[in-house]
C-alpha cells in the first residue's frame, strides 16, 4: 500500500501538496497524520470540493504500508505515528520546501527546494508529465501558495512561486474563493487574544537586535493564532517577535522574523517544531508558560547572529577641541585632518559639536577669533557603547546628525560617522535584501548630506 502524508496541524500548502502528489502517485491513499489547522478544517467541511478524499488515520494499517510519500515536511517529530515506519525499511519519497533541520529524515527520493510553498516544488513535475489539473484543484493549490507566502509578500517568496501562481490562474483557479479563505474577520475571542499579545509584549536587546517576546493565555483552543501574531508584528512594525500562547494543556510558540540574523526555524526546532527562517512554530506539551518563556530566553541568544553595536562601529580616539578655543583653530584642525565635525569639550566633558561648515563661514566673515562655544551645536544626540545598529541608523539618517558621539559614563569614548554607518550596513546581512532602487537612494542620501 502507498500513502501520502504531511505534517501535523496541516495547512493549505500541506493539502495542496498532498493533492499534487496524488497526481504523481494515483494509487496512493491520502492520510492526515493528525489534526489540521482550523481554517483548513473549515474549508474541508464547507467546500464542495469533491475530488479530495482522505483515509481516516485509524483505518490505516501501517503494517501494510510499502511506500510513504511525505509532503511539506521531512521532520520526524512532525509526522505523528508514521515516524515508526522510517525504521522499518519502508520506501520514503520526500517533497518539501523547508530548510534543513537536525530532526530531518531521508528518503529514497528527495525533492527539496527552498521555495515559498511545497506545491511550487511539485507543480513542475506535474507539468513535465503532462498532468492536467481542474479549476477546483488549481484553486486549492493556489491557496497553498497564497497562505505560505502571505499572498506572495513574505520574504521567503521566490520567482518560481509567482510563475506557479500564474500557471494555476491559467488553469482556472478562483481568486474569489481564495479571497474568501485568506481574508477573514477576527472573532471576538481572537480580538481579546490579540489585545493580550500587545499588552504583554516585552522588548529585549540581544546582540544588537531588538527582540519582542509576548505571552497570552486562552481558556480554550482558538484557531488561527499565527494570523494574530502576524497582525501584531505588522501593527507594531516589529522585526523579530516570539509569541507563547497557552491554550488548554499546551503552549504554542509562533515566531516571525524579518532579519537574516534571526533564524526563527532554529528556535522553533529547539522546541520540536520547525518552519522557515522567517516564520516558524512549535507545540510545547511538557512546559508551563513561564517555563517555556524562560527556556526561550536561553535559546534565542544562541541563535542570533550579532548585529554591530556602537562600540564595534565607532572611530576612536576622536580629535576634539576645547570650547574656549578660537574658531580659526577648529577650522584648521578639521581642514588639516579632512574631518567634518569636531566634538567640543569642557573639563573633559562633551558639551557640543562644531562643524567645518560653521567654522569656515565664521573665518570667511572675519570671526575666526570668536570662541567655539559661541557657535557650537548644543542640541545633539549621543549613544551608549551598546546602542544597536538600528538606533544609530535612525539618528544619523533620520535626524541628519553627521557625527554621533559614543558616551560611556559621561565620558566621550568615540564617534560614529556616516562612513562608519555605511560600512556596518554593508556588512550586515539584513541590509542586503533591500530593493536595489531603495538601497541606492538611501546610500546616495548619506553620501550627499
Amino acid at each position: 500500500m502507498e500513502i501520502i502524508i504531511t505534517h501535523l496541524n496541516a495547512d493549505f500548502d500541506a493539502l495542496a501538496s498532498m493533492l499534487a502528489a496524488k497526481k504523481l502517485y494515483p494509487s496512493a491513499k491520502l492520510v492526515f497524520p493528525g489534526s489540521q489547522e482550523k481554517s483548513l478544517r473549515d474549508f474541508l467541511v464547507r467546500s464542495t470540493f469533491y475530488v479530495f478524499e482522505s483515509e481516516k488515520l485509524k483505518d490505516v494499517d501501517v503494517d501494510k504500508v510499502e511506500r510513504m510519500i511525505v509532503v511539506d515536511t521531512r521532520q520526524r517529530s512532525r509526522i505523528g505515528k508514521f515516524a515508526e515506519l522510517l525504521d522499518r525499511g519502508v520506501e520514503v519519497h520526500i517533497y518539501d520546501h523547508h530548510p534543513p533541520s537536525p530532526d530531518d529524515f531521508h528518503g529514497t527520493v528527495e525533492v527539496v527546494q527552498e521555495k515559498g510553498a511545497t506545491v511550487t516544488v511539485l507543480l513542475p513535475l506535474l507539468r513535465e508529465r503532462g498532468v492536467e489539473i481542474t479549476p477546483e484543484e488549481a484553486t486549492v493549490m493556489l491557496l497553498g501558495i497564497y497562505e505560505d507566502t502571505g499572498s506572495l509578500t513574505f520574504p521567503n517568496t521566490t520567482e518560481d512561486d509567482f510563475y506557479a501562481a500564474a500557471y494555476l490562474l491559467s488553469k482556472g483557479a478562483s481568486l474569489n474563493i481564495i479571497s474568501d479563505m485568506i481574508t477573514k474577520e477576527l472573532t471576538a475571542e481572537q480580538i481579546f487574544l490579540l489585545n493580550d499579545l500587545i499588552r504583554n509584549a516585552e522588548r529585549y536587546q540581544i546582540k544588537g537586535v531588538e527582540v519582542v517576546i509576548t505571552t497570552a493565555t486562552a481558556g480554550k483552543y482558538i484557531g488561527d493564532v499565527a494570523l494574530l501574531v502576524h497582525k501584531f508584528k505588522d501593527m507594531e512594525n516589529l522585526n523579530v517577535v516570539f509569541a507563547l500562547i497557552r491554550m488548554e494543556d499546551r503552549v504554542y510558540l509562533i515566531a516571525r522574523s524579518r532579519l537574516e540574523e534571526v533564524n526563527v526555524a532554529e528556535v522553533a526546532g529547539a522546541f520540536g517544531g520547525g518552519g522557515h527562517s522567517t516564520a516558524a512554530s512549535a507545540t510545547i506539551k511538557d512546559l508551563t508558560l513561564p517555563e517555556a518563556k524562560e527556556r526561550l530566553l536561553k535559546i534565542v541568544p544562541q541563535v542570533i547572529k550579532p548585529v554591530p553595536i556602537a562600540k564595534e562601529m565607532m572611530t576612536s580616539p576622536l580629535r576634539t577641541i576645547q570650547e574656549e578655543a578660537p574658531l580659526e583653530e577648529a577650522y584648521q584642525v578639521m581642514a588639516h585632518y579632512n574631518i567634518g565635525v569636531l566634538p567640543v569639550l569642557k573639563d573633559g566633558r562633551l558639551v557640543g559639536l562644531i562643524t567645518k561648515e560653521i567654522a569656515s563661514r565664521a573665518v570667511f566673515h572675519g570671526l575666526g577669533g570668536q570662541k567655539v562655544k559661541e557657535y557650537m551645536i548644543t542640541d545633539f544626540s549621543t549613544v551608549s557603547p551598546d546602542a544597536p545598529l538600528k538606533e544609530i541608523q535612525d539618528l544619523i539618517v533620520g535626524e541628519g546628525q553627521k557625527l554621533l558621539p559614543v558616551v560611556d559614563g559621561g565620558k566621550l569614548i568615540g564617534g560614529i560617522t556616516k562612513t562608519d554607518l555605511l560600512r556596518a550596513l554593508h556588512e550586515t546581512p539584513s541590509f542586503s535584501p533591500s530593493p536595489l532602487y531603495a538601497k541606492k537612494k538611501f546610500i546616495t542620501r548619506l553620501l550627499e548630506e
